[in-house]
């Protein structure tokens, strides 16, 4: 596989999560969490259409800041009536799914360059999580703030 070809099967993964997210915003109630869904996947396929017109040698996602949390919580149901914490914590199941099936790509390369590749995506989708993390974080457990 090509990284052409590896960056565009990630672009389409962009848009089906993106298409995930519309749908399950316009199941909900909440403004504020139609918004949140609306917005989430809004630019990472833009983000990685510009690096399939010029492709770098690395890809600038280095990111390991990563709470865990995803692992910890249940992935739940789109609900009209979800609340923001599930909203974070089915945002942050999606984006540790993408990161998992990523590394596990790097993982059975036996191309270096391209394990390196699928390794920059799983730290895009790291930082995706970690966002969502920060938010699940900072919604259930307002006391840290």
């Amino acid at each position: 596989m090509q990284y052409k070809q590896i960056l565009e099967d990630a672009i389409q993964g962009e848009i089906d999560s993106r298409q995930f997210y519309q749908d399950a915003a316009g199941r909900m109630q909440n403004e504020f969490l139609k918004d949140l869904f609306t917005r989430e996947e809004k630019n990472h396929d833009e983000t990685l259409k510009g690096f399939v017109e010029n492709i770098p040698e690395t890809l600038p996602f280095e990111e390991n800041r990563d709470y865990r949390i995803a692992a910890t919580v249940d992935r739940p149901e789109v609900s009209d009536r979800m609340g923001p914490a599930d909203a974070f914590a089915l945002a942050m199941k999606k984006e540790q799914e993408a990161m998992d099936q990523y590394n596990a790509l790097a993982d059975g390369c036996i191309d270096p360059e391209q394990a390196q590749m699928f390794g920059s995506l799983a730290a895009m989708e790291r930082e995706h999580k970690f966002k969502m993390e920060q938010a699940f974080v900072d919604i259930g457990y307002p006391e840290v703030w």
